[in-house]
């Protein structure tokens, strides 16, 4: 399944599969939304499966959001592996 980013009133919604063949896309356009906004939501509740790489991506993104002094809020319940794998909401 491919993978879609969209803006949807300054919620940007991902929905698909992060993997090996979406991980490059999925980091580059969240750095890019990133470093051009002071408010992030980033809505994970239509993506179907994560991998490691794509919880990574993740949690560098929150970690670069604090450095920056940014809000970065990831909201949805996305995947099981997501909910299994970290906390998200402790540390957003």
């Amino acid at each position: 399944m491919a993978l879609t980013i969209k803006d949807n009133n300054g919620i940007v919604i991902v929905e698909g599969t992060i993997n090996a063949t979406t991980i490059k896309y999925f980091k580059n356009h969240l750095e890019f939304l990133l470093a051009y906004k002071k408010n992030l939501i980033i809505n994970i509740e239509k993506v179907s499966s994560i991998n490691n790489n794509g919880l990574k991506v993740l949690a560098d993104l929150l970690d670069a959001a604090e450095f920056y002094n940014k809000k970065l809020s990831i909201i949805g319940k996305g995947t099981h592996s997501i909910n299994e794998s970290v906390d998200l909401s402790a540390v957003a």
